[in-house]
């Protein structure tokens, strides 16, 4: 008897985190008669009876929608489709990263170049040699 008891018990237990999940991750509109942290206060303080309250009158269901989310197999139009949630799941803020990567490599490597070619011209100079002009970049001047 002891064991039926105990098994309820944990059963009563896994009941109620799996409605503290569903309160908790619902959707505003989604949640019925109450506010969610009284939903979460009645679920904390009367697990059993809590989250069947819960599972029976919290969270309201959308018509031709399964609790789950949207049906397996069936895809959503593009204007229904949710947008990623965190920026690292969207393709658009993926690929600016890649292109302000890409922006951001170019000038460091433009300075690089500019700043070698300065040391280079003032060790000939230091040497008594003319600067190369060919090698020069357009649109730059020697530094004085």
């Amino acid at each position: 008897m002891a064991r039926l008891y105990v098994l309820l018990f944990v059963a009563q237990i896994v009941l109620a985190v799996c409605a503290l999940i569903s309160c908790l991750s619902a959707e505003e509109g989604e949640i019925k008669a109450l506010p969610r942290i009284a939903w979460v206060l009645i679920i904390l303080f009367f697990p059993l009876l809590g989250s069947l309250a819960w599972f029976a009158a919290g969270r309201e269901r959308v018509p031709g929608r399964p609790a789950g989310g949207t049906p397996k197999g069936r895809l959503l139009p593009p204007r229904e489709r949710p947008r990623p949630v965190a920026p690292d799941d969207d393709p658009e803020f993926l690929r600016s990263l890649g292109e302000r990567s890409r922006r951001e490599d170019g000038e460091l490597f433009r300075r690089w170049e500019e700043d070698l070619r300065r040391r280079e011209d003032e060790m000939r100079r230091r040497d008594g040699e003319p600067p190369r002009e060919e090698d020069r970049p357009e649109g730059s001047t020697p530094a004085s």
